[in-house]
């Protein structure tokens, strides 16, 4: 089996997660990482991977097929450029950039070289998001026609003293967090066509919102809403429903699971939720209704962490193997519609989006 060198470029909380499982992945070796603390090099060496202070240094040094790019938001496209002019495929975190046009101007310069790029939007490896994701495509829910997306939790004071979370223009759940919602209902249930948002900081008074409220239209017809806070003491969120907190530190049952649904697609025949895949539809001779009995199962799948599963994509990409899961256009698309959220909150009016 082919292995493909790969380079991780940032070795922060989601760098360090990239290196332990890229170093268990079957067709990929972790050549080198790049970052600039001590603390990562530290860290770099304990795993008995090589360290450079300067990623240029790096890429330019080593022979690598691919690299993962886990730098500041802000950083993403200038390295990502960097790694694409030496012909070297990307991984690049969420979001692909901190705006439409840099990260447009990122797909054009991969395209001119026809250089792969694949989007850190982990989801789209998950088991159950695959599994939902083909059966609406097969059409198990009949013609879709409502998506339910809650995320509320509550994140502790202490995640606030890294100033940038309060900041208006990096902070708050809209960024962070919403960015995965938006990417996962694409995936799932289609292309959104417009949308609407309302947004709130009442609760804890910062600059950036703690609360959001979205309405999307899809092109298929449907509708959806998210639901969105970090200040809610509630389980009804992917982090605390899915195990996916544990996949990325590692770790075993460091967070209890909650047992509830966060997502919920509806159509004329049925509805699936996740993380649980559960499936409710309408059996037997009596008339589909309110006073009918629904049923309940569960679709079939064998779980597997959605890092794992990145890893070892990320590698046949850089080997030219496979094709990106979401490319860079796509993740732009993501970014787009999570960045109208923001733009319909300021505006109070409706954002259409690129066709």
């Amino acid at each position: 089996m082919a292995r493909a060198r790969i380079g991780i470029i940032g070795l922060g909380v989601i760098g360090k997660s990239h290196l332990s499982v890229l170093q268990e992945t079957e067709n990929a070796d972790v050549a080198a990482i790049s970052d600039p603390t001590q603390a990562a090099r530290d860290h770099a060496a304990g795993r008995n991977v090589k360290a450079y202070d300067d990623y240029r240094t790096m890429i330019e040094t080593e022979r690598l097929d691919g690299v993962v790019v886990a730098t500041p938001n802000d950083q993403h496209v200038p390295v990502a450029l960097d790694c694409i002019s030496r012909d070297i495929a990307v991984l690049v975190e969420k979001p692909i950039a901190e705006s439409v046009e840099a990260a447009r101007r990122l797909c054009e310069a991969a395209e001119a070289k026809n250089i792969p790029i694949l989007v850190g939007h982990h989801r789209r490896h998950n088991p159950a998001v695959r599994a939902v994701r083909k059966a609406i495509a097969d059409g198990v829910i009949g013609k879709p026609a409502i998506a339910t997306v809650i995320y509320t939790q509550l994140k502790p004071d202490s995640y606030f003293n890294l100033g940038w979370r309060r900041d208006k223009a990096s902070g708050g759940p809209i960024l962070i967090n919403l960015i995965h919602e938006i990417d996962l209902i694409r995936f799932v249930f289609g292309e959104i066509e417009s949308l609407q948002a309302s947004t709130s900081s009442a609760v804890r008074g910062f600059p950036v919102e703690d609360t959001a409220g979205v309405l999307l239209r899809f092109r298929n017809g449907a509708l959806g809403t998210i639901s969105l806070s970090d200040t809610a003491a509630s389980p009804f969120s992917w982090d605390l429903t899915s195990g996916e907190f544990d996949q990325m530190a590692g770790t075993t049952d460091k967070l209890k699971r909650q047992q509830v649904s966060s997502h919920i697609f509806a159509g004329s025949e049925g509805s699936l939720t996740l993380p649980d895949v559960r499936h409710f539809s309408y059996r037997g001779d009596t008339e589909p209704g309110w006073l009918s009995e629904l049923s309940e199962d569960r679709l079939a799948l064998t779980p597997e962490s959605a890092y794992r599963r990145q890893a070892r994509h990320f590698a046949a990409v850089s080997l030219r193997e496979e094709e990106p899961v979401i490319n860079g256009r796509d993740g732009l698309r993501t970014l787009e519609a999570t960045l109208a959220v923001k733009a319909a909150s300021e505006s109070g009016g409706t954002v259409r989006l690129s066709a």
